[in-house]
């Protein structure tokens, strides 16, 4: 594993590009409309948390908050993810903050779709930077 994630650092630093792990995160037929499905991406300690927001979309994010990384929670009547450490709020449609202390949005996970199956494939770093 340290090996790996070493190579990865250093394809990073020498070409200026990330080399995401694809890595599968679901069976589409097992996630419900309105369900979601906890995962680790990249890593094993990056939590993230996959959702179904209707029938052929998905969407999935990092489940630590940016304000001070406690483990968000997916409210889908209210469309949102939930932080119950300092009450943040972020859009479930993007990640971007609804309210509360974050500054910034949920980085989100880039998923593939292969037949019944999810691919987490990279991390938006434009949302992990904003």
């Amino acid at each position: 594993m340290f090996v790996g994630n070493l190579w990865i650092l250093i394809r990073s630093w020498l070409t200026g590009e990330t080399a995401w792990p694809a890595r599968p995160v679901a069976l589409v037929s097992e996630i419900p409309v309105g369900g979601s499905r906890l995962f680790n991406y990249p890593g094993p300690n990056d939590p993230c948390i996959l959702i179904r927001t209707a029938e052929n979309e998905f969407a999935a994010y990092s489940q630590k908050c940016t304000h001070l990384s406690c483990a968000v929670t997916y409210a889908p009547q209210r469309a949102r993810f939930e932080c119950p450490c300092h009450q943040g709020y972020f859009s479930a449609q993007d990640g971007r903050v609804l309210a509360g202390p974050p500054q910034r949005p949920l980085p989100r996970i880039l998923l593939q779709r292969q037949g019944d199956r999810l691919i987490a494939v990279g991390v938006d770093l434009q949302t992990e930077r904003s």
